[in-house]
Order: C-alpha cells, then structure tokens, then sequence
C-alpha cells in the first residue's frame, strides 16, 4: 500500500517522541495487556498526545491479527490492526503498529499504540526523592506537567507593563482555570515590581479563556511606595476581558507580634487518598476521599487536600503562583457534599459551574515542594451562588495563605447537550 507523504507540504508539522520515566501499564477491564518501561509518548500537531509500546512487551495471546484492517497516514504510514479477542465482546482494532514507518517517525518502528478510549492506559510516576518501591498511578493522557503549568503562568515581558501568557494546545476541555488565572496575575505583578513580594490579591474571573491561544496580561502599577505598591492587572484574550483584578505588595518588615491560626487535626499524607487530576509532578492526597464525584456521597461542606510538587520552581513568585493555582479547586465541590443529588461529575453537563472570583493573601514565603494543607470550607451555598474559605498550612503547623472564592453553581438555561456540546467544551 502506497503512502504519499505529507511532510513536504507541511514543513511546519511537528511530531515528537519522547522516553517516559515510569512504568507504563495498558489494562482492558482486569486484564493487563501490557507492560513496558521503555515506552514512548508522541507529541503530534493538532492531536493529543499517544503512548506508543515497544511490541515485545505486549502480551499477544490476548489479541488476534485483524485481517485487511489497514489505514494511511500520511504523516507515518501505513498501520496494521489487531482485535483484543480476549475480551467479551471482542473489541475490534483496539492497537496498531507501523510496520515501515515514515523517516520522520522512524523511532516508533517496533512499537505499538493502544485506542485509550477503549482500554486504561497508566503511567506509574517516581520522583528523584521517592524511598524505594513509591509511586504514584497516573491515567494517561494527562493534562500535563509541573513544568508546563509553571510555563504558562510565567507570564513574560515583551512591554512595559504587558506581559503575554503562552498558550498550552488543544484540550478535551479548552477552559483555562480561575487559579491558573490568578497565577499569571500574582507573577506579572511580582515581575512589575521587583522590590517587593506580592501578598494579596482580589481577581476576578468574568469571561473563560482558552488554552489555545495565547492571554495578554496588563499591568498598570497604580502606586510604589517605600513600604507597600499597588499594581491593576487586566487578563484579555483575542482583544476581549477575562479576568483582572487588583494586587498588593511589601517590601517587608520584622515580626513585632505573631501568631496563626492553628493547623487543622486532620490524617496526613500518608493516610490520605491519592487524587489523579492529570498534572505529573503534582501530588494531590484528599483527606477522608471527601473529593468524589459520586452525587449521592453526602459529607459535611468542607474539603482538606494534601498537596505538593516535585520540582523547585525558583523565584518565590513562582511558589506563590502554584500555590494560587490550587486554591480553585476545592469549593464548589465543598459546597455540593451536604446536598443529597448533587456532585461533581453533573459539573459541565448538567450544571453550570464556575468559579467568579479569588482574594487571596499570602502571609508567609512557601515552599510548594514540601506538603502543603489546603483545608477549604463552603461557608454558604444559595440564590446560584457559593462561597468558601480556605487556609493554607505547612506540614508542621504554619500558616502561609487564606483566600476565600466566590462560585456559581446553577442550571443551564440550555443544557449542552441540546447544543451539540459535551463536558469537555461547556463552560
């Protein structure tokens, strides 16, 4: 079979593979299908990102040969088939191969790629510090990484007082978060004015933005004085508001008193429940599993996470700004635990969610690589609206932010469904 290759008429197509640190397993309902840690993931234009699996490492008396499946791309090649005959029903043409890829895609020649709709793919993830035989499971495809998430909210200079945010790509939900947002605030602002550290904020969040294109971040420094400035920062994307808000910073001072408020007695890391929301070198632990998507698991409206990352990002705004990314998550979540019928998983389908705004202040220097207590409480919920208090502790009892969110929890004036739209694209 003939392929006519694509690469000449589009010199600007970008595949790339890249060697997965982890072990990678491929399941089918309880069967493994396969097993490898030398897999690859590829990056490809315009599509999401695909494991490919070197063929020796799958297990074959699952499968059989699909004879006269085949199809073209024209960017690798011709792929060949094979139906998972183990399975009840037989899925059919479930993994391919390339036999003689394209010289651009050389390196996938001997492995194979999995349809992650139709089996689980997962990446067993280990950190340089991890003790022997520790590691977190992680659904692929994930949304991203540490380093991706840092890259966009490191919003860079390209003017006095503007700042461009990256865009990310293509998602099954192009939706940029509140806390991303909030982010990209805190660095421009820390950027605009060097001297000092930023340690409050209120931003609010009026229109989505999307991850495929770049935001524009302005930042209009509204007063530097010797101790404190004040800085207006406006998020726009394709000319139009999204977000903007106000920020304050210190050039700092000795303690003359102090105290905080006590950290919460609640079980640590260790004895929490791992949560997978698709950022690798994240690591998310919900205390009681109270984060759960199940519309009938009542709780108390209150929600506290574990979290940390794996790698130091450097400034200190760039702490902050992780830090800050979080602290939408947990509120609206919170809000539904006590109402019998209402979770989760009917955010984007059958409810309208959102957050709308985020004070936050941080009140002492952080390190995101070390756990952090994020306990979150919905102090109220009515008229369409919810709101929520949050503190955020260090392992060993210091408090270093609180912020409060205002949220929206309503039902669609046209549900998305009756648009053509799933959860992946309603807002």
């Amino acid at each position: 079979m003939d392929v006519e290759s694509a690469w000449p008429r589009y010199p600007d197509y970008r595949i790339e593979l890249v060697p997965i640190e982890g072990t990678v397993r491929v399941r089918h309902g309880d069967l493994v299908l396969a097993e490898s840690t030398r897999s690859l993931r590829m990056e490809e234009t315009r599509h999401v990102d695909r494991i490919y699996v070197p063929e020796e490492d799958v297990d074959w008396t699952h499968f059989t040969v699909a004879e006269g499946a085949h199809t073209i791309c024209p960017f690798k090649g011709v792929a060949d088939y094979w139906d998972l005959t183990a399975a009840d029903p037989v899925e059919s043409t479930v993994v391919w191969t390339y036999r003689d890829p394209l010289p651009e895609v050389a390196g996938i020649a001997g492995h194979v790629c999995f349809y992650q709709d139709r089996t689980r793919i997962e990446v067993e993830e280990r950190w340089p510090s991890d003790p022997p035989g520790q590691h977190r499971t992680r659904r692929f495809p994930a949304w991203g990484d540490q380093a991706e998430l840092t890259r966009l909210m490191d919003v860079e200079e390209v003017a006095p007082g503007r700042f461009v945010g990256p865009a990310y790509g293509p998602t099954p939900r192009d939706v940029v978060e509140g806390g991303q947002l909030l982010g990209e605030a805190v660095v421009a602002a820390a950027k605009s004015v060097p001297d000092k550290r930023v340690v409050s904020g209120y931003v609010t969040f009026s229109r989505a933005a999307s991850f495929t294109k770049p935001v524009d971040v302005g930042v209009e420094v509204l007063r530097d004085g010797r101790g404190f400035a004040t800085v207006a920062v406006r998020i726009d994307q394709d000319g139009t508001f999204r977000s903007g808000g106000t920020l304050m910073l210190d050039a700092g001072a000795e303690d003359l008193i102090r105290h905080d408020a006590p950290m919460p007695d609640v079980p640590g890391p260790e004895e929490s429940e791992p949560l997978d929301m698709g950022v690798s070198g994240r690591d998310l632990r919900v205390v009681d599993g109270a984060y759960r998507p199940d519309p009938d698991l009542v709780g108390p409206p209150e929600i506290s996470v574990w979290c940390r990352f794996r790698d130091d990002p450097g400034p200190q705004y760039l702490h902050q700004a992780l830090l800050a990314q979080s602290t939408t998550h947990w509120t609206i979540a919170a809000a539904m635990r006590p109402h019998p019928g209402f979770g989760e998983a009917q955010a984007h389908v059958t409810l309208s969610t959102g957050v709308l705004s985020t004070a936050i202040s941080f009140l002492d220097d952080v390190d995101v690589t070390q756990w952090l207590l994020y306990t979150n409480a919905a102090v109220s919920a009515g008229r369409g609206l919810v709101q929520g208090e949050g503190r955020v502790h260090t392992r060993d009892g210091r408090l270093v932010a609180t912020y409060a969110v205002q949220a929206m929890v309503r039902d669609f004036a046209v549900r998305p469904a009756e648009l053509g739209l799933d959860s992946a694209t309603a807002m």
